[in-house]
């Protein structure tokens, strides 16, 4: 089971001043108590507290890669509307290099139109955005197979593809596409990706949900697998909102997250920058791979 720390609340001590310092060391403490990766968002509004502090996510993860060694990192997950593919595939290839090769590229179809109006981005109807993310992982997968021609997409037109310095990892870095939707993002999923998201902590949606990838698969002779499967952990201690669970209870729920098909879980911990809720969790990472 692979444990990754999602990092998007920056209401940390200090102010803006310190928040390098704060970033820096989550990323220290994450790496050094077993933690498998670090994943941020790619928005640009806090969404619970849009008054809340929130940096920009492919910015983080260059800082990150400089302050880490070992630890993975992607977005969690970038909207496919926000940067041109083909700039954005240039990014993440530059995140690899970056990093010696410890990236994923984390992304989906978007969805928050309050976001896009503020910051003057254009924001589609949905069937275009899914329209747009497939063109985005066409455009990924031809660039890092070392294709160099031109390419005519739905809503995407190069006239030749250019992509140096490569990624470190080959073939590529794992594509890893955010969403649940049944019909198109989970094709696109078995069609395209490596790693697959679902937001759910609950193991019955859970297996619900690799349940139909599973099905994609099959139609298009993709061996299952093959695919990451990560889903979200609930670390909150019953009925205490904001504090962290004893760790016979995180056991569990990750066991039964497990036996539902996840191969890992993404999720947030309380008062990252302030407590000591990284290592009391490297304690369950730790005993969690004792039983393995």
């Amino acid at each position: 089971m692979k444990f990754g720390l999602e990092i998007n609340e920056h209401n940390w001590p200090g102010g803006p001043e310190r928040m390098g310092v704060h970033l820096a060391r989550i990323g220290e403490r994450a790496e050094a108590a077993g933690f498998h990766s670090l994943w941020v968002w790619d928005h640009f509004i806090q969404l619970r507290r849009w008054q809340d502090p929130l940096m920009e996510g492919w910015l983080m993860l260059a800082f990150l890669a400089a302050a880490t060694n070992t630890i993975r990192l992607g977005t969690l997950v970038t909207g496919v509307t926000y940067r041109h593919p083909a700039i954005l595939v240039k990014q993440a290839s530059t995140l690899d290099v970056l990093s010696g090769g410890r990236s994923y590229f984390g992304v989906g179809a978007a969805w928050n139109e309050r976001e896009h109006k503020a910051f003057g981005v254009r924001y589609p109807p949905i069937a275009e955005r899914f329209e747009m993310l497939e063109d985005l992982l066409q455009v990924a997968k031809r660039v890092w197979s070392g294709e160099t021609g031109p390419f005519d997409g739905k809503h995407v037109q190069l006239t030749e593809q250019m992509d140096n310095p490569p990624p470190v990892q080959r073939p590529h870095p794992p594509i890893l596409i955010g969403g649940g939707g049944e019909r198109k993002t989970l094709r696109m999923v078995a069609q395209y990706g490596d790693a697959t998201h679902q937001t759910t902590s609950d193991p019955q949606t859970m297996r619900h949900k690799m349940s139909v990838l599973r099905e994609h698969c099959e139609r298009l002779g993709r061996d299952y697998e093959e695919i990451e499967r990560f889903c979200g952990l609930d670390v909150s201690a019953p009925g205490r909102r904001g504090e962290l669970a004893e760790p016979d209870l995180l056991i569990e729920r990750i066991g039964a997250l497990e036996e539902a098909g996840a191969q890992g879980v993404l999720f947030v911990l309380p008062s990252l920058a302030d407590s000591d809720s990284i290592e009391r969790f490297g304690e369950v990472i730790e005993r969690v791979a004792a039983q393995a």
